[in-house]
C-alpha cells in the first residue's frame, strides 16, 4: 500500500545579503523548493512570514524555521545582540514575532555558523565529524564544528578567522586591528590590491582587467578562468594569504577537513591549489597530512540549507 503521509520538511531562510534566499529543506538535508527576493532591511518579519506562507502551498509539512542572520546571537534566547547589516533585526523581537505569525519553532544562527552546517549535513563536510568553514566574500567569516556539533566559544565569536594578523605591517582592519586576513582576501581587497598593481606594474597593461576601473572579484576570477595572467597572479598571490590563515587553523585545531566557501571560490582551483600549496608549506605536516581542505558544495544554498538544519535539530 503506498502511504500519503505528508513529508515533514524544515523552512531555512538566509537574510545575510541584498537577496532573501529561502529553502525548504528535506530532513536529510536536500533542498526541494527555493524562493528568492530582494532584501527588505526594515520589513524582515513581513517578509519571512510572507515566504513561509507561500512555501505552505506546497505538499510537504513545515516543521521548523531556522534563519541565518549577520550577527551575533544569543544561543540562550534566540535573539540577534548584534548585526551591523540589519539593526532593525537587533531592535525588535524578531524571534517571538515570526512564531507569532507563523506558528512554528524559529532557531536563530549566524551565516558562517549556519553555512557552516549546511556544508557538514549535506555539502563538503559530509563524512566528517570536525570541521572548519570559511567563507571569503564582502567579509571573511568561519565557523568550527567539533564532534559533530557547532562550537560558539565563550561569547559566541568563535570562529572569526578574517582577523587572523597576515600582514603586521597592512592596512586597518574594520575590527581595529592592523593587517588582518580580511584587509587582503576578502572581495573589495582583492579588488582594491588589483587597482593598486595595475597602477603600478607595467606588464599588466595586458590585463583585461585594466580596460575597465569597476571591475569586481567576480571578474577577477572570471578572467582567471579565462587565462589572463594578471588575473592568474593576483589569484596566487590571494591564496598564499588564505593559505597561511588556514596553516594557523591545521596547527591550532589539527580537524579532519576545512571547507572553503564564499564569491571567490567560483575561480574553484586556480585559488584552492595555492591555498593548499602554502598551507602544505606552513603547517605542522602530521597535522596537514591529516586534513583535507576542499572546496564548498551548497554555494548560495548553504545558510539556508544549515539554517533549516539546526531548526531540525532543536525540535
Amino acid at each position: 500500500m503506498t502511504s500519503t503521509a505528508t513529508p515533514v520538511h524544515y523552512l531555512g531562510v538566509d537574510i545575510s545579503g541584498a537577496t532573501l534566499r529561502a529553502a525548504l529543506v528535506t530532513t536529510t538535508g536536500e533542498v526541494a523548493a527555493r524562493r528568492e527576493a530582494a532584501l527588505e532591511p526594515n520589513a524582515v518579519g513581513a517578509q519571512v512570514a510572507h515566504v513561509v506562507s507561500e512555501l505552505r502551498d506546497t505538499p510537504a509539512s513545515i516543521a521548523a524555521l531556522g534563519i541565518g542572520v549577520p550577527g551575533l546571537v544569543n544561543p540562550e534566547t534566540g535573539r540577534v545582540v548584534v548585526s551591523t547589516d540589519l539593526p532593525a533585526v537587533v531592535r525588535g523581537d524578531l524571534r517571538a514575532e515570526l512564531q507569532q505569525a507563523t506558528g512554528l519553532p524559529v532557531t536563530f544562527e549566524n551565516d558562517a555558523n549556519a553555512a557552516a552546517y549546511g556544508e557538514y549535513v549535506a555539502g563538503a563536510g559530509r563524512g566528517s565529524r570536525n570541521l572548519f568553514y570559511i567563507t571569503i566574500g564582502t567579509g571573511i567569516g568561519g565557523a568550527l564544528i567539533l564532534d559533530g556539533r557547532l562550537w560558539r566559544g565563550a561569547s559566541g565569536f568563535a570562529g572569526e578567522v578574517g582577523h587572523i594578523t597576515i600582514d603586521p605591517e597592512g592596512i586597518l582592519c574594520t575590527c581595529g586591528n592592523v593587517g588582518c586576513l580580511e584587509t587582503v582576501a576578502s572581495a573589495p581587497n582583492i579588488v582594491r590590491r588589483t587597482h593598486e598593481r595595475l597602477l603600478r606594474d607595467s606588464t599588466s597593461s595586458l590585463s583585461r582587467l585594466g580596460m575597465t576601473k569597476d571591475f569586481t572579484a567576480a571578474d577577477i576570477a572570471h578572467e582567471a578562468n579565462n587565462g589572463d595572467d594578471f588575473a592568474l597572479l593576483m589569484l596566487e598571490r590571494t591564496g598564499r594569504s588564505i593559505g597561511t590563515a588556514v596553516a594557523t587553523v591545521i596547527n591550532l585545531l589539527n580537524v579532519e577537513r576545512i571547507v572553503l566557501g564564499g564569491t571567490i571560490m567560483d575561480a574553484g582551483d586556480l585559488i584552492l591549489q595555492p591555498i593548499i600549496r602554502e598551507a602544505g608549506k606552513r603547517s605542522f605536516q602530521p597535522c596537514f597530512e591529516a586534513t583535507q581542505i576542499v572546496a564548498a558544495q551548497l554555494a548560495a544554498d548553504a545558510v539556508a540549507v544549515g539554517a533549516a538544519m539546526l531548526a531540525r535539530d532543536a525540535t
